[in-house]
């Protein structure tokens, strides 16, 4: 663990030099006029910027700053136009988003709706594996990925240790069958907490950074509803394939029955008592908050008038959160302002700051540029979106996927341009695969949390994790050209 950690603070040292280094190579000894006036600027920034983002060198929201300092400063914009990106709706619409999931994790809800879900799927290994698979997967469309494998890991490990109960928990005592169902209970909660997030705009910040940037280049508003028909089905067949996978290829457990678990679950449910009148009062806000968000559109025509979109939708929904009181005699509230310290503030920064750098790498004419070179040697569609969506996946592995959509997603957008595509036919596929990080511990924060519980090793996270990135590749592909191409 030390030998990592010194190798991880020699990346972060020279990546914290690299930066600047870099940034002031490009911006001296780069042509101004190679393609635009000016343009080297916004390389140079743009150069800093992922350095940075790959090492992290500095936090990634700090680093999401250097575009509102530095354009204004190098004359590339208008202090007023790099900050407008800051406060885009699509900004709003996520921040509204994690004040509801701050009241569903606070009064405990997704835990009652998980439990419930595990309950009904039986006490065989591998339908208490389906249960926590179903559970997790739901639960990660609505709150934070990690915040999920948190709640779900403990659980997790209470049923494992109903194996060792009655014996010694040693590696000589412990049948195959208990060993897989370990290791495939474990890894179906880090990979529906990936795959879950896929599902809905809210579900994992990649989506709404490409819903930020498809409005921002083409002002196309993305309908959290036309989402979600595309997203759900994704979503339920990578919990399929997941599901299979673990369990009856790379880690079958044939493990009949696992006494003790539904005692435990009723056990847990009985802890969390009673439905509560929170609970029910966050449950019916966040049912209102769904149902505007999937039936907007019908709304709107309903009245004529454009009134709802996702982001007062979901602003009225966090809203309420602070206003619709608990106990009125006492004057408590379902969320306090005092929650928010648990809101990540630096992802909203990490999404203004990406936007603002494709502002700028776009009014440049950069993504324009790229677009054309990589369009100009693509003799096939297909294949290329196969080789984007693969690469999305497999660079996901290796840095953060907010970072890579922020980065990758401007230059798809300048070859669907050239290529006379529809850019969410190239964007939206390529957002599925950064979500789609499977092989590594380090690749997602779902995948180290159940890592660090000691119940496989890398290996076994590496020979279910190739074969569920490979079948992601297929899956994805196969929605854009159904799913995506039948809606867009």
């Amino acid at each position: 663990m030390e030998e990592s950690n010194k190798g991880s603070n020699t990346i972060k040292r020279f990546g914290f030099i690299a930066g600047p280094v870099v940034f002031l190579g490009i911006l001296f000894l780069v042509d101004p006029t190679l393609i635009s006036p000016g343009a080297n600027k916004v390389l140079a920034v743009a150069a800093w910027m992922i350095v940075w983002w790959i090492s992290e060198a500095a936090p990634v929201p700090v680093t999401a700053l250097l575009p509102l300092i530095l354009f204004p400063f190098l004359e590339v914009m208008k202090m007023s136009e790099a900050a407008a990106p800051y406060a885009s709706p699509i900004i709003f619409l996520f921040m509204g988003g994690f004040m509801i999931a701050l009241g569903l994790e606070k009064h405990r809800l997704h835990e009652r709706i998980a439990l419930n879900l595990i309950k009904i799927t039986g006490t065989s290994g591998n339908g208490i594996i389906l249960g926590f698979l179903l559970a997790t997967g739901f639960i990660s469309m609505w709150i934070s990925n990690t915040a999920t494998a948190m709640m779900m890991l403990p659980i997790a490990i209470s049923v494992i240790k109903l194996l060792s109960s009655e014996k010694e928990n040693t590696p000589e005592t412990t049948t195959v069958g208990e060993r897989n169902f370990g290791i495939g209970l474990m890894l179906v909660i880090a990979y529906a907490a990936n795959i879950g997030g896929v599902a809905t705009i809210i579900g994992t910040p990649p989506n709404v950074v490409f819903v930020g940037l498809l409005e921002q280049f083409y002002q196309q508003k993305m309908q959290f509803g036309k989402w979600m028909l595309i997203g759900v089905p994704l979503s339920f067949l990578l919990l399929t394939c997941c599901y299979f996978v673990i369990t009856r290829i790379i880690f079958p457990n044939h493990l009949k029955k696992i006494h003790g678990a539904d005692t435990l679950i009723k056990k847990k449910l009985n802890e969390l008592g009673a439905i509560r009148k929170e609970e029910k009062l966050v449950l019916m806000i966040f049912g209102l908050t769904s149902s505007l968000w999937i039936f907007q559109q019908p709304l709107n025509l309903l009245l004529e008038k454009d009134i709802f979109n996702d982001t007062n939708i979901a602003m009225a929904g966090g809203a309420l959160m602070f206003i619709v009181p608990s106990s009125l005699k006492e004057f408590k509230f379902l969320l306090h302002w005092r929650d928010t310290e648990r809101l990540s503030w630096g992802i909203l920064i990490l999404f203004g700051g990406g936007l603002c750098l494709a502002q700028g790498l776009s009014s440049a004419g950069i993504i324009q540029a790229v677009g054309a070179a990589i369009a100009a040697q693509s003799t096939s569609v297909n294949w290329l979106l196969v080789g984007l969506i693969t690469t999305s996946i497999f660079l996901t592995e290796l840095m953060s996927n907010v970072a890579l959509i922020q980065i990758f997603i401007p230059v798809v957008f300048g070859i669907a341009v050239n290529l006379g595509l529809n850019p969410i036919l190239l964007g939206m596929p390529i957002t599925f695969g950064a979500s789609m990080a499977f092989m590594f511990p380090v690749a997602t924060p779902p995948n180290a949390i159940v890592f660090s519980s000691g119940h496989m090793k890398v290996k076994d996270m590496m020979r279910a994790g190739i074969v569920m990135n490979l079948l992601s590749v297929f899956v994805i592909y196969w929605f854009a050209k159904t799913f995506i191409s039948w809606l867009y």
